[in-house]
């Protein structure tokens, strides 16, 4: 099966009139499984924006169709939360059709200079959040509750480590290739602290200042 070339032949069925179109994600990289999908992403000049998923020659597609002033929304959006999916998708696809070469490079230069730093504001809204989930954890007493608990501080502990450090976000399997790709060990010892991620949340709320409850405000 060749993602690319029945990538075009969908594009070229549904979107001829398409400004550009192309194909990312980890179809076209070492990171590929059996279950990867194309992902497509198509502009063209006229409304409906829209995603849609379907199947096409065996393969799950997700297509995301955007206008020049939906697609600026999304990186906007991107951008202020610090989570670069649809940057990522661009400067990272391989061309369908027409010339992307513009946006994909723009987006390429985003992801290289980092997302933009954290307000006090934003810092202190983090170290509190990690203060009031390691506070619940040690005070749990319900074992459901407890395991619930650990989880949310877990997957804290890695947005807040990556935050501080002036790194993207992320979520899913894409919160962990972050945390690999700026701190390779600091991922490791997250990883093995999965359930009981107490001390590696103390360590990284440490590091940024130590905890904040008494006179936070927002």
């Amino acid at each position: 099966m060749d993602p690319l070339t029945d990538a075009r032949d969908l594009v070229l069925d549904r979107f001829p009139e398409a400004t550009w179109a192309l194909l990312t994600g980890s179809v076209l990289g070492p990171a590929r499984t059996p279950g990867s999908d194309l992902d497509i992403m198509v502009l063209r000049d006229e409304a409906p924006h829209f995603r849609e998923s379907l199947r096409f020659r065996g393969w799950p597609v997700e297509l995301f169709v955007n206008t020049p002033a939906t697609l600026a929304a999304f990186l906007a959006d991107d951008l202020a939360a610090r989570k670069p999916s649809t940057h990522r998708m661009l400067a990272t696809g391989v061309p369908l059709l027409g010339d992307p070469s513009e946006v994909t490079g723009q987006c390429a230069q985003i992801l290289a200079a980092g997302p933009p730093g954290l307000t006090m504001a934003e810092r202190d809204r983090l170290r509190y959040g990690l203060t009031d989930l390691l506070d619940d954890h040690h005070h749990a007493t319900d074992p459901g509750e407890r395991v619930v608990i650990a989880a949310a501080l877990w997957t804290e502990t890695a947005r807040a480590a990556l935050a501080f450090a002036g790194w993207w976000l992320s979520s899913g399997k894409w919160l962990l290739r972050e945390l690999r790709q700026q701190d390779p060990v600091l991922a490791a010892r997250w990883l093995a602290a999965r359930d009981d991620p107490a001390e590696l949340a103390r360590e990284v709320l440490e590091r940024a200042g130590g905890p904040l409850f008494d006179g936070y405000r927002a």
